[in-house]
């Protein structure tokens, strides 16, 4: 797999060639969920998106069942209480065992959202084991690129290989492209 092209959704019919390959334990999901943390630029705050059908592509979840989706406005002031995390967790279907597990979670990864300048934190899914243990299985994050000078080792792990090559050329006169 390694230097060879990579074909998926993700990267389209031209694919990307595989730079890195990360081998971890496996793991079985017993419940898989979705969470996301943006910017919510209207109400100005933060909003945590989630659903408990996580694992799939959100879109298609909107489409087929909006209800199962669910949206929770996060101060920027105050930031993100222990009663919301929990009151998120609890509408993910874990068990009882692990919906502290995921309050925890939430938290954590709403700290990152702020402390690293994220404009976008997506997990899918964020997963409940069969030990029930909560992991984000699959992640992505985007910082503020005007940030760049805060957040020096963030931007340090930047793979430009994985990236659109008219975006990396763009941002290199101080351009935003989006093909």
């Amino acid at each position: 797999m390694l230097h060879h092209k990579l074909i998926t959704k993700q990267t389209g019919a031209a694919g990307k060639e595989v730079t890195a390959v990360y081998v971890v334990e496996r793991k079985y999901a017993l419940q898989e969920a979705y969470l996301s943390i943006v910017q919510d630029r209207k109400n100005q705050c933060s909003l945590i998106i989630a659903s408990s059908e996580g694992g799939m592509d959100i879109e298609g979840v909107a489409k087929k069942n909006p209800d199962a989706i669910k949206k929770f406005p996060v101060s920027v002031t105050e930031g993100i209480s222990d009663e919301l995390a929990l009151e998120i967790a609890s509408g993910l279907k874990y068990t009882p065992e692990a919906v502290p597990k995921a309050a925890d979670a939430i938290k954590k990864l709403y700290k990152i959202f702020v402390e690293k300048d994220a404009t976008q934190i997506e997990i899918n899914p964020l997963s409940e084991t069969k030990e029930h243990e909560v992991l984000a299985m699959d992640a992505k994050f985007n910082f503020d690129d005007n940030a760049a000078y805060r957040q020096k080792e963030v931007f340090s792990w930047r793979d430009i290989t994985q990236e659109d090559p008219d975006e990396v050329k763009a941002s290199q006169y101080g351009l935003n492209f989006i093909n």
